[in-house]
Parts: C-alpha cells; structure tokens; sequence
C-alpha cells in the first residue's frame, strides 16, 4: 500500500468521529466536542493516515499524540475496520517510534484495557512495556494497563540557573556570587536564553522605563517562562500608589511594629536583594521583598495617624553611590548562596517538592501517615519529596512546587510560605488566593448569592451598623461565625434574640463583620474534595457526640469530632457533586474540601474549605494509595505547565 501521515485538518472530523464510534466501545468514544478541541489543541497532534489510489486519497486511519515535555503519549490510535490486520497498525506505531526519537522524547506511553490480552501482547512484541494497572479507567469495572516504549534518549536532570542581566556586565566585578552575569545583548539575542525555561532571570538593567531595555528584558523572561525579578507587573505596579497601599496592606502592622521608634515623620529604607544595610529593618526588609520583589529598590514612608508607604523607587546599578556598591555585593552574595537553587539528590528526580508541615499541630491536615503517602506517591512520580517547617522560609526557591499541609491561616506563616512560593514562581497547594477565599465567609457568601448557588440563609451584620432591631423575625436559632472562623472554632450558636444580641457584641470585638446564618439541622454534613475542578472523594462527617457541629472542642478528647464514612463518587447525590464542583470552581482549580447539607431534597453550600483533611483510613478509604497519586499527579502536571507546557484534561484512552 502507498501510504501517507499527514496533519489533520477541520474537514477531518466526520471521518474522525465515524472512526471513534467504529473502532471503541461507547465508554472509550470521544465525544464530539473532545474531537474539536483535540483537532484545535497545540498540546495535541491529530495525524491522518491516507492510501493512495491513483491521483485520488482515502483516509485509512488516525492518530491523537498528546506531546509532553519528555513523553509522547498516544491518546488514540485506529484504523478502518476493512484495513484492520494488514499492517496498517505497526505503519502507524513506527511512525511515532521515529518522531518520538526524533523530538528526543524519552518514552512513548499509551493506556490498554486489561481485558484486551491480543492487544497488550502485539504492544510487548513492539518494545512496550507494562507498568501498572489503572482501576476503573475508562468507566467502573474497565481497568488499563500502561504502558511504556523507552527510546532511549539521555535522561539528564535540568538544573535551574541564575542569570543577572546588566547593561555592562564587566563592571559587576565581584566574581564570589552563584550566578551567571550577561549583557542585555546577550540574553535578548543568544537562543540559549531564548530555549530554555529553567532559568532564575534579575535584571539589573541600568532603566525600567517603558520600552527600554530594562522593560524589554522583563517582558521577554516572562514571556520565555523564566522567573524573572522585578517583573513588568511588578514595575507597573510601583507607578500605581492605590496598588502599593493594597499590596502593603497585610503587613501594615508589621510596618509600624518596625518604624515604631523613629522620631521624625519620614524614612527611607533602601532594600538590597531582601536586605538592608539597617541591621534593625532587615526582618521587615524581607517581607517588603517578598511584597515588591525587586533586586534593589527604595521604600519612602510618611507618619500621618500610622506608618504609611508614601512612593516605591526601582534603583539601577548605576546610579548608586561608591560607597554602597560593596554593601550591594555582599547582600548578593548571601542572597545566591543562602538559596540552594541547585540542589542535588542521590537519585536523580526530575522535580522537588517542598511539603510545608508542623510536627507538633495537634490535629493536622494530614496524620504521619499520610504525610508518607504523599511521599511515597512523590518519589515513584519522580518528585523529590522534602518536608519543610515554618522554620525553612529561605529553603523555598530549592523546589519546583510547595504542598501546604499545615492548617492555613492568613495571619500566620502558612500564607506568607504561599505567597512567597508563588511570587518565586513555584506550584503552590494550596496558593495565596484560595486560602484568602476559603478564609472568609463574607467573600463567599457574596460569590455564591452572585452565582445562585443555594446557601444557609444568611446575612450580614457590621459594626457601629448593627442594631438588636435586624434580629426582628429571624428563625432561631441562628448560628454566628467570625469570617474567618474554621474547624467550628469562632462559630456560635443561638437560641433567641437575647443571646444573638449578645454573642454578637462579643464577635464584633474580634472582627467589625459577622456572619449570621439560619440552623439548618443534618444528621451529617456533606464533604467532596475537589481538585483540578473535579471530584476526588466524598466522606459523610457526623455530628459530634451530643452536640450540633462536627467538632465539640469544649468536650471530652475522644469525642472532638463526630464519626465519618467515606463513599464511592458515584454514590453521592448527583446533585451534591454538581454543586460542590460549582462552589469550587468559584475559588480556584486547587484542592478544596467543600461542606454541603442535603435537607428536604435541596442542597445548601455551607463552605469551601482549603487545605481538606486527607488522613489514612478516612479520605482515602476508598481509593487508598491511588487518592495520594492523583494529589502529585495533579501537582506534577502543573509544574511541567509552569514550565511552558500546555495541558488540556480529557478522558484517556
């Protein structure tokens, strides 16, 4: 047979669709709209297989190719039925072998039913090999196997390197720094810089004025997938003084904690890669770094009722006086050698993954456990595991993502280990805006009453607004949070007007809003963890003995928390999953734990909750060892989309 390979085209989806529902079962067909996004994806290749007949082609068959950064995965591979068995299969999978080999792919995988022997053996003739076997893959009770074709090409761990860009590389003469120093010239011309994405780019350019050099050099690193310090948002964020109050607003506190004993109104701190020549300042030099990151830069702060930040000026080399270029030095010598951003391990993983914990919470996340699940399921994914404490804050830019496994607060390290994993450009569970949102009950009231999503029926009352008259025909009893309330900690319960009026009073002692909500009884509440905007496992949390929430902590140790009892998906109400999704997806793409009531056949969100517990025996009861794999599967694909690879989810072949 005369025979071609040739890139699909838009024509090509009625053969293709006439091609799925020929050649698979129903539960292994792409539907119609997967098709069109597989035919308009740039992560996937579709590629037609054509017979030549004289001056006229017939397509034969098809392949779906996802390309990864070192595999090439084959989604879909078939041939029409009256061409089946006439080699037309081994035409296709040698095509692939050769591409593979010839993009330096190192592995080609692909999925086959368990029950399909003839096919799984016709794969180990072709050089695959099996690795594992996947539970229920293409619908319950179809297990796959997977499979992998190595092609040999070098396995060769990527090492992140420190680029410092300046206009006049040779005047930068202190030699003692683990970075390499380049001219502008060089990093906006030289394909190295252009190809690669495991770079850690400063720019130290002499001016970050609009369209110059120092401007063009932060806009290509970003676009090149390289993290980059300052960033063009960062710059045009120092131009904005509403941003820079908003931005500055979290550490106000800190702020006038530090300048608490200077005299004048006004001060001027120069901060130099995270620190400052002010021994005094340094602590809050490095969360103002954390904040504004920039290599050198300067902060002017004006007293008026409190410390305020008055304006933010981006410093150049250049322009600094004699006498501080020593000083600068030095700080950039501790700074590259304080960060290991090269680090090496004994076996040779591709990335690392820092799992923040506090060996002394009394109810964690995550029991020990678990914590070595997720190890377990990091080091056979690849991923060097490492777990970190509040301790390790300058341990952060060693690692490619950051997994919070300590219960989050706004106020307290585990957002500052977020923001800061995130502004280094690190995949970050759970990142800085979900625990903002799972934080705060008002923002989530607000977003679900905008979105029609059935809550508790809720309102809430302001300070130096409030009056016992809002209490006037309400339905006790009510419960009263704290926004910020979690673990049933902060949340009140009241029977009548006297005591609403007066456990408010007391709340509004902590916090100038309330929430209050009506009591809608369950026997149990609802939780479906949710990650990648899918659900993950659903548990039935009861209530604790004797009492109306989940956790009592005013009774005994053994009855703080009620029973629970996970389930199988599938047999949650439909209706529970589809609005617990809905919930989540309104916060983020992380990983969530969303509380629902089923009462009278109606289901109410009661909150959204980062950081979900997953402990052995609870979470994980039904899908064991498998719930950790997805967790690091889902934080493994984001790295490698971090570094510029595009990801679509689809059902798998």
């Amino acid at each position: 047979m005369d025979l071609n390979i040739r890139e699909s085209q838009p024509g090509d989806f009625y053969f293709l669709e006439k091609l799925e529902n020929e050649s698979f079962p129903h539960f292994q067909q792409s539907s119609r709209k997967s098709i069109r996004h597989s035919l308009d994806s740039k992560f996937q290749e579709v590629l037609i297989v054509e017979k030549k007949e004289g001056e006229k082609s017939a397509s034969v068959g098809a392949l779906t190719l996802f390309k990864y950064k070192h595999a090439l995965r084959i989604y879909s591979i078939a041939v029409v039925p009256e061409y089946q068995n006439s080699g037309l299969g081994t035409f296709m999978l040698n095509y692939v072998k050769n591409l593979a080999i010839e993009k330096q792919y190192r592995k080609i995988l692909i999925e086959v039913q368990v029950v399909n022997k003839k096919l799984i053996e016709w794969y180990k003739k072709q050089g695959f090999n099996v690795l594992y076997t996947i539970p229920d893959y293409y619908t319950r009770g179809e297990d796959a196997v997977k499979m992998e074709f190595s092609t040999g090409a070098e396995v060769v761990r990527k090492k992140t390197t420190n680029i410092i860009v300046i206009n006049q590389p040779h005047k930068w003469t202190f030699t003692d720094v683990n970075a390499k120093v380049i001219s502008v010239k060089e990093y906006i011309s030289n394909p190295v810089y252009q190809n690669s994405t495991d770079m850690r780019v400063f720019n130290l350019c002499s001016s970050y004025k609009y369209q110059s050099y120092g401007y063009y050099v932060s806009l290509l690193a970003a676009a090149r997938g390289h993290r980059v310090i300052p960033s063009s948002v960062t710059l045009r964020d120092f131009k904005m003084l509403n941003v820079i109050h908003s931005t500055s607003y979290d550490i106000d506190e800190w702020i006038n904690k530090a300048l608490e004993k200077i005299k004048d109104d006004k001060f001027q701190l120069k901060i130099y890669f995270g620190q400052t020549d002010a021994k005094s300042f340094n602590s809050i030099a490095n969360r103002l770094y954390l904040l504004f990151e920039t290599p050198l830069f300067e902060i002017d702060f004006v007293k008026q009722e409190k410390w305020i930040i008055k304006g933010i000026k981006v410093l150049s080399l250049n322009k600094l006086p004699e006498s501080e270029i020593e000083v600068i030095y030095e700080f950039a010598r501790k700074y590259f050698s304080k960060r290991r951003f090269n680090k090496t391990t004994l076996i040779n993983y591709k990335y690392d993954i820092a799992i923040l914990i506090d060996p002394e919470e009394e109810t964690p996340p995550s029991c020990k456990r678990a914590l070595q699940k997720f190890k377990a399921a990091a080091n056979l994914k690849g991923l060097y595991a490492e777990f970190i404490t509040q301790n390790d804050f300058d341990k952060i830019n060693e690692f490619d993502a950051l997994f919070i496994r300590e219960t989050t607060n706004v106020n307290d390290h585990t957002y500052e280990f977020s923001r800061m994993a995130y502004a280094e450009g690190l995949v970050v569970i759970d990142d800085p805006w979900s625990i903002l949102r799972c934080s705060n009950k008002i923002f989530q009231n607000e977003i679900f009453r905008k979105h029609k999503i059935l809550t508790p029926q809720t309102v809430v009352f302001t300070k130096n607004i409030f009056d016992k008259e809002d209490l006037e025909g309400m339905n006790f009893p009510l419960v009263l949070k704290q926004p910020d309330s979690a673990f049933s900690l902060g949340i009140t319960k009241v029977e009548n007007k006297e005591e609403a009026s007066d456990a408010i009073n007391q709340l509004f002692k902590k916090s100038d809003m309330i929430v209050c909500q009506e009591f809608l009884y369950s026997e149990f509440d609802w939780r479906i963890g949710v990650l990648d905007n899918q659900p993950l496992f659903a548990c039935k949390y009861y209530m604790s003995k004797g009492h109306w929430q989940i956790y009592n902590w005013t009774g005994k140790a053994e009855e703080y928390s009620g029973d629970s009892e996970t389930v199988n998906i599938d047999e949650v109400p439909e209706e529970v999953v589809k609005t617990a999704l809905k919930a989540a997806a309104l916060i983020g793409d992380g990983l969530y734990g969303v509380d629902l009531k089923l009462v009278n056949d109606k289901v109410y969100v009661v909150e959204v909750n980062d950081n979900p517990n997953i402990d052995a025996d609870i979470e994980d009861y039904i899908l064991k060892d498998t719930l950790y794999d997805q967790i690091i599967e889902s934080i493994y694909n984001r790295i490698e989309i971090s570094k510029n690879i595009q990801k679509i989810n689809f059902r798998n072949k």
